[in-house]
């Protein structure tokens, strides 16, 4: 327990600083959907690659893209979205993050395996 809890606290650090890069650079709520979807993807690809090295497992999944990807922010964007009173853009926003994050993940998983 004590070497995992630091190696999730260092992952989620970086994840965390990573994403507040990542939506700085490009602004919400855009920029957490694109965090969302590259998230999915990435968390796919260490599923296949990462699968029996459980110390990079918690360090890179749970720590790393724990921190990285934003679904919180996510429903924060969105709601704000609906408060403003822009429910279509809210509908469109939950919609493509949720689909293309499933196939992002989708991906990362095809093409990690195809690799391995």
């Amino acid at each position: 327990m004590f070497q995992t809890l630091p190696l999730i606290a260092l992952g989620g650090a970086l994840g965390s600083v990573l994403r507040f890069l990542a939506v700085a650079a490009i602004g919400a709520p855009l920029g957490t959907a694109v965090v969302n979807v590259l998230g999915s993807f990435l968390i796919g690809a260490l599923f296949v690659v990462l699968e029996a090295r459980t110390g990079w497992q918690l360090f890179l999944m749970t720590g790393v893209m724990g921190g990285f990807t934003t679904f919180s922010a996510f429903s924060l964007d969105t709601l704000k979205l609906i408060q403003q009173g822009q429910t279509l853009q809210a509908a469109a926003y939950v919609l493509g993050s949720v689909v293309l994050s499933l196939a992002a993940v989708a991906l990362g998983v095809t093409l990690a395996r195809s690799f391995a």
